[in-house]
């Protein structure tokens, strides 16, 4: 019988993500942006382990816990909290109110939230049904638009989780990746080859995606290739600074489904003639 996951998650493009990987691995998903509609999806569909965000709008993810300890028809749902805080004390809270695992969302990457997903739901099998071999990539439907295959992408990024998925998602379109984790390795990779397009994060180590962004376009190297900023940060003044410097798009990783980044990418490739 196919085991159901429900992901409570309002960060879109995450919560895109883990759809498509435990779908990919066999598993029947729902989806929740919010804790109250999660708290009510997870009375009415009854799933076999829930992953719930802390930070949810309407109601939190501890509000989400203290309820289903007090609901006898949930309360032995099991739950695996993914969160952007590693800070002891909650995670002391999250254990305290019942959840069997506890993820960093800038720790881990996709393998890694399957394995604890298949250790909960009693599977260990390595070789479940869409599961890519070791070093390959999950297969996934592409768009009817522009091929990318061939073409060379270098995204930086410096989240663990992200930087796997968007290497995932890219292989399966047949690209040449290049990454990069921090401004130096980004600019020393762009000294040697320069790419048809830069998917770059603003919040980085050292030097940030703003300043990368600059660089590059005053090189007259690597003025003519596109850039689009993929960041967390959304307020205006953000998104106005990086049109003045340059950038063709500025998506907020909240707000975007990786599918929709992948379109993104192909559309600005086509607008820059590449």
């Amino acid at each position: 019988m196919t085991k159901k996951v429900l992901i409570i998650e309002d960060d879109i493009f995450l919560g895109d993500v883990l759809v498509q990987k435990l779908k990919s691995d066999g598993y029947e998903t729902a989806l929740s942006r919010d804790g109250a509609s999660g708290l009510k999806q997870m009375a009415d569909w009854k799933p076999d382990l829930v992953l719930l965000d802390i930070i949810l709008p309407v109601m939190n993810g501890y509000e989400v816990l203290e309820a289903r300890q007090k609901n006898p028809l949930i309360a032995n749902i099991p739950i695996i909290i993914i969160s952007n805080s590693g800070q002891p004390v909650e995670i002391n809270r999250a254990l305290s109110l019942g959840v069997k695992d506890y993820l960093v969302k800038a720790q881990f990457d996709p393998e890694e939230v399957l394995l604890k997903v298949r250790l909960q739901l009693g599977r260990t099998d390595l070789d479940s049904p869409g599961v890519a071999p070791s070093g390959g990539a999950t297969s996934v439907p592409t768009s009817t638009g522009g091929k990318l295959e061939g073409r060379k992408i270098m995204w930086v990024e410096d989240d663990k989780f992200l930087s796997d998925i968007i290497a995932r998602k890219l292989s399966a379109q047949e690209c040449a990746l290049f990454h990069a984790a921090n401004g130096e390795e980004a600019l020393a990779h762009l000294e040697k080859e320069v790419p048809d397009l830069v998917l770059l994060d603003i919040l980085l180590p050292g030097m940030d995606g703003f300043e990368i962004l600059r660089r590059i376009k005053t090189s007259p190297v690597t003025k003519a290739v596109p850039v689009i900023l993929l960041s967390n940060l959304g307020q205006q003044t953000d998104i106005d600074k990086g049109k003045e410097l340059g950038a063709a798009r500025f998506l907020i990783k909240a707000t975007v489904t990786l599918d929709e980044i992948i379109e993104e990418i192909r559309k600005v490739i086509a607008e820059a003639g590449k």
